[in-house]
């Protein structure tokens, strides 16, 4: 990521970047489906930036609207069920919840219908999604699968691309 010093010496002036949440959605104890939370676990770990937060956002619920609403950023990690082998990383970015992968943290109230509410308040955050395909969640256990597991260094990787690309605009020339 660039530095302000980096910045001065391409004659631009520093301007804070936004704010930006990373959200890791997901059950811990069904396995796979807690990958996001294992995201957030790991990212605690790290020195990030200081305009970014991070939330470990359980199975969502309606209680995440507002937090959601007060940043212009918002990146989400959750698990999917698709026809991906397990351990598959998809970036997108949805503009509608109609947009959105079979996501699994739908338990109270689903992401999809949260997205929906905040595009009609008209106070949604842009919307950055990794998610993450997973077969293992449906039994009991908090382990990810060796394949899901396997997937946390590129998981981690992409977040910190997409941190720099939001930052400073830097989009980098492959997107897994």
């Amino acid at each position: 990521m660039k530095s302000q010093t980096e910045q001065k010496k391409n004659n631009k002036p520093f301007t804070p970047p936004d704010k930006i949440l990373i959200l890791g959605v997901g059950n811990l104890i069904l396995n796979d489906e807690g990958i996001g939370i294992h995201i957030i676990n790991r990212l605690s770990s790290m020195k990030l930036p200081p305009n970014i937060d991070i939330l470990d956002g359980g199975t969502g619920g309606l209680a995440l609207l507002e937090t959601l609403q007060s940043y212009p950023h918002l990146i989400l990690i959750d698990a999917t069920l698709d026809n991906n082998p397990a351990g598959t990383i998809r970036r997108l970015s949805p503009k509608y919840s109609k947009d959105y992968p079979p996501l699994l943290s739908a338990h109270e109230i689903g992401l999809k219908e949260m997205i929906d509410a905040m595009l009609l308040l008209g106070e949604a955050p842009q919307i950055e999604l990794i998610a993450v395909s997973v077969r293992n969640c449906r039994s009991l256990g908090m382990q990810l699968s060796p394949e899901v597991s396997k997937a946390i260094p590129q998981i981690v990787q992409l977040i910190l691309e997409i941190i720099d690309e939001l930052q400073y605009g830097n989009r980098p020339t492959e997107i897994i």
